[in-house]
């Protein structure tokens, strides 16, 4: 059965049926409605929820839970993600399954409280120290915040890694339909692959740490990392083609501005203008060898983004230099429309 409900609660609803044992947040807008539901419900569900003194406590308390081998998540919006990024940078050096969630608005600085895409490049291009990597979703829909809340709980424990949904404020503040289509699981379990601190009793002690001091062994554990990542690429990469057989210009975007360019990419087919979209789902791994693949003399892409300019790099990267690419893009908020991807496309 589907329910009408705001793409902040559908990815409340994911943590929870993926066995969510422990929240830990700030208030902050447009994600306030994340740590609202979970002060009710966790509470109900007999889980744990702590409104911290600050988004960098926050961050520590995930640390300090999924240290345990249990299912923690925070989440934030723009500059609260910003607050958090030593401890992420810390998660990623422990190989702790995290998962984080950035709703994001206007930036920089305090900016404003409309949806904005500003945040890819910290996401993506590492928002805190050291060489380091999160596999990131990017959803487009209330149906998919519930899916990849849900996904990323599993995801994060089969890579021992942190996980960030990085997701317009628009996506998460509209309402739509939503298919609660995964098992419930039960919180409470202890995920212990052998690295879990969870008491040295009849064992041996663990230790879970980023401070690597003796000769190469810092190099020797990057280099693990850089192997796990490629080993993400090459497995969880998801993306969206849409009307791409035949397309002479392909459009790229992500997150909600999919949607309003898929919009555009009707209107134009319609006018006889073969137009398709390529839509990364996850921005970590990125679709570079697809969009290679898509390349040509005869092919020009348009980028659209609620930026100035951010994944515009990588896809020009991926095209490497086998197509002209566009792009249209806006800042502090502001929404493009079909019709200024169209006039862009007519151009």
């Amino acid at each position: 059965m589907k329910e009408l409900i705001k793409g902040n609660i559908a990815l409340c609803r994911g943590a929870i049926d993926a066995g969510l044992d422990a929240y830990f947040g700030y208030p902050i807008t447009p994600q306030n409605e994340i740590p609202a539901y979970f002060s009710r419900y966790m509470v109900e569900l007999g889980r744990v929820f702590i409104q911290a003194e600050s988004e960098i406590a926050a961050a520590n308390m995930v640390l300090g839970a999924v240290v345990t081998g249990k299912k923690a998540l925070t989440s934030s919006s723009s500059p609260g993600i910003s607050l958090k990024q030593e401890t992420i940078s810390y998660m990623a050096a422990q190989e702790l399954p995290a998962v984080i969630v950035n709703v994001e608005r206007g930036g920089p600085g305090l900016g404003n409280i409309s949806g904005s895409q500003g945040d890819y490049f910290q996401a993506l291009k590492g928002g805190g120290h050291g060489d380091y990597k999160l596999l990131v979703f990017a959803p487009n829909s209330a149906q998919e915040m519930y899916e990849f809340a849900y996904d990323s709980f599993d995801l994060a424990y089969k890579y021992r890694m942190p996980v960030l949904i990085l997701a317009d404020g628009i996506i998460g503040q509209m309402m739509e339909p939503v298919d609660f289509n995964r098992p419930k699981l039960k919180a409470g379990q202890t995920i212990d692959g052998g690295w879990a601190l969870t008491g040295a009793k009849n064992r041996p002690s663990r230790s879970v740490k980023s401070l690597l001091m003796k000769d190469d062994m810092l190099e020797r554990h990057n280099l693990d990392l850089q192997a796990k990542y490629e080993t993400v690429k090459a497995a969880e990469l998801k993306y969206e083609s849409f009307m791409l057989d035949d397309a002479e210009i392909i459009i790229t975007a992500f997150g909600i501005m999919s949607r309003i360019a898929k919009s555009a990419i009707k209107i134009a087919r319609d006018n006889g203008i073969k137009v398709g979209l390529l839509r990364p789902k996850t921005l970590f791994p990125f679709p570079s060898r697809v969009l290679e693949s898509l390349a040509g003399p005869k092919i020009k892409f348009l980028d659209v983004e609620l930026n100035y300019g951010q994944m515009l790099e990588d896809i020009k990267l991926s095209v490497n230099g086998k197509s002209p690419v566009e792009f249209i893009g806006r800042g502090g908020g502001a929404i493009i429309s079909p019709d200024e991807i169209l006039e862009k496309i007519a151009r």
